[in-house]
Parts: C-alpha cells; structure tokens; sequence
C-alpha cells in the first residue's frame, strides 16, 4: 500500500493513502487526513495509518457526537425491546444531564480514556443537574454503564478502533450508600398497624420491587401454599403512562416462598378487604383484582406509593430489598437462592451488587476442611 504527504502549513501536512477496495463497487479508495507536527511525525502517522488498512483495523473518519450516537442507541435499544420503556426513560435522564453537558459535543472518533477519566471527576464533584453538588459512585456507575454500551456497539460497527469507556473503570460504590434496615424487628412493630404495612411486609420478607408488589394480583397469592408467584410489574413512564409489563429476563418469572410472618400478614390484610368488600356490597375478591390498587380498583402510580413510603417509614422502598438481600446472606444461603428469589438472570448479578456483603473470614472454610479430614 502506499501513502504520500504533502504539506499544507509551517506545521500541517495532508496525508493520503490507499484505503483498499470499497466492498460494494471494488474500486479503491483513497483517504486524506489532515496531521500537525513536524514532518518526521507526519511520517510515523503515515505508517501507522497503512499498517491499519493491513490490518483491517482502519476506521474511516466521520463526524457524529458522543450525543448523536448515544441518543440513537437508546433509541434502537428501546424500538428493538432490548430494554424496557421505563429504563429507556432512565437511560434517557443519565444522557441529557450526565453525558451530554460534560462529554456530548466531543466526536466519537476523538474521544480518549483521558476524556473519560475527567468526566468521572467531574461528575463526582459537581455532576448534579445545574451543577449544583456531587453525584453519588452509583449514579456515576449507571452513566458509565450507559455510555460503555454505546462505545461498544461503536467498536463492533466499526465507527470506533476501541472502546475507551471498558479501559477506565467507573468509581467503586461505598457500601454505606446501599442503606439497609439495621433493626428489623423494630422495624416491623413501628409499622404494624400502619395502612401500607402489608406492602411493606411484602418487600422486605420477598424482596421484590415495588412494580413487581403493585402488580400483584390475588390470583397469584397462595396463602395456604405459603407461596407467592410473580408474574408482572407495574411500569410508568411519560411516554406510555402506567402499564402492566412481563418480567424482562425468564429469572424474573418466579414463585417465592413465604416465611409466616408474611403469611399471618396477608391472612390478616385479605380478611380486612373481604370485610370492606361485604359492607361496599362489592362481593368476593376477584382473582385477577389487585392487592393494592387505588378505591376503583386500578394501579396505583409507583413513584406515588413510594413517596407515600418514605414520608412514613424514612426509608426507600427499594431499600427493603437490599434488607432481604443481606438477611439472606448474614443467614448463609447461598447465592444461587438469594439471585433466584431477587429474580436477577445469574449469580453473577447478585454478586456484583451485593459482593461486600460477602466480606467475611474464611474460618467456616477450614473449619470446613478440618472436619473432612478428621473424619
């Protein structure tokens, strides 16, 4: 393959060079690029633009925005129902006031692990909308995971050599910002009696999430069994409104065991509302009826309930999940349980979100290993 420079400036020089053959006409193609430095450079730029056409690893040069190409992912993924409308719609809020302010204007093809480096300083500084505080590890993480996908899907098309987003590690969340329900027992007599008590009996001895609680139907409650089936969730977005969805992963589909306090609980909560019922004249509870839906019998808005949540109890209802979680591990069950009943699609998930939780000495393993062989 060959190349020639030609001078354009005291320090500018146009590089052109053989591109190979284009795949649809077979003609060859010839590329340019524009290069400041001294010429000895402009020659080691040369050489390294020809070894790549070699080695197929060229890219050639185009001017979309780190904005352009996020915003359109987002868009393919949620048309292709890859994600759903509600994380599409998350997604979407991560782009507009995480990626888009710091790094959005830079060129795809321009931008560096440098780039990437400072743009997780800046967001940990004074990320905020407006700019107005620091954001939390987590936060950073889910815009990190955001743009490493579109980087990814960049390499894979060829628009980018690289994905420099998977070279830069995104910052380590703290444990102390997972928050957790320290006194249990406690927990549960402060809420005793108060009108969400079952919901939230539900979330912290299941721990399923709140659209999953919301969508929950009678049908789908078996009291004697002891066992709960988790079919559907609740999800509501500006686009779509609030909507019933499936479980996005087949680990999502799934029927949880129920401790007795929880069944005392929904014993307790179905009497009441066969009561309300008889004195409405409403009849029996229909199975396919709600547990938890509003006085017409409809869903009920998820960020609604959850704000309702937190002015009574302090605490986030997702954090009732986290709660299960680590009672699951400070009790030893093991982690393809706990990920079975959390509904992730592997270990692997409930790993990475839960790993320092795990942090414990390894004395049951060699008092494990000293019974084997004093056997």
């Amino acid at each position: 393959m060959k190349g020639h420079i030609q001078q354009r400036g005291k320090h500018s020089w146009r590089l052109k060079f053989d591109a190979g053959r284009d795949e649809k006409t077979g003609e060859r193609r010839s590329q340019f690029v524009t290069f400041r430095g001294t010429k000895r450079e402009a020659q080691v730029k040369m050489a390294e633009l020809i070894a790549s056409v070699a080695q197929a690893k060229y890219v050639e040069p185009h001017k979309t925005t780190v904005t352009e190409w996020v915003r359109a992912r987002v868009d393919h993924w949620e048309a292709s129902s890859e994600i759903s409308a509600r994380t599409a719609q998350r997604y979407r809020q991560l782009v507009e006031h995480q990626i888009v302010p710091h790094i959005g204007a830079k060129l795809l093809q321009k931008l560096r692990t440098l780039d990437i480096e400072g743009w997780h300083a800046t967001l940990r500084t004074s990320g905020r909308v407006r700019g107005k505080g620091d954001l939390s590890a987590r936060t950073v993480g889910h815009a990190h995971r955001v743009l490493n996908k579109a980087l990814r899907e960049a390499t894979k098309n060829e628009l980018v050599t690289k994905n420099v987003v998977a070279l830069e590690a995104a910052p380590k969340v703290a444990s102390e910002e997972m928050e957790i329900v320290q006194d249990v027992p406690a927990f549960v007599e402060k809420m005793r009696g108060h009108r969400l008590f079952t919901m939230g009996m539900i979330g912290l001895l299941t721990g399923m999430r709140l659209g999953e609680v919301l969508a929950l139907r009678w049908g789908r409650v078996d009291i004697d069994g002891k066992v709960i089936q988790v079919r559907e969730a609740l999800e509501a977005t500006k686009k779509y409104g609030i909507r019933f969805k499936v479980p996005k992963s087949k680990a999502g589909r799934r029927d949880i065991t129920l401790p007795d306090l929880l069944v005392d609980a929904l014993r307790d909560f179905r009497r009441e509302q066969l009561e309300l019922r008889l004195k409405l004249g409403s009849g029996k509870l229909p199975d396919d009826g709600l547990l938890f839906g509003n006085v017409e019998g409809e869903p009920r808005s998820p960020s609604s309930v959850s704000r309702a949540w937190g002015d009574a109890t302090g605490v986030g209802y997702h954090n009732l999940r986290h709660t299960h979680a680590s009672q699951l591990i400070a009790a030893d069950v093991d982690i393809v349980t706990i990920s079975k009943r959390l509904g992730h699609a592997s270990p692997a998930i409930t790993l990475a979100v839960y790993a320092h939780m795990f942090n414990k000495t390894d004395a049951k393993a060699a008092a494990a290993i000293n019974a084997a062989l004093n056997r």
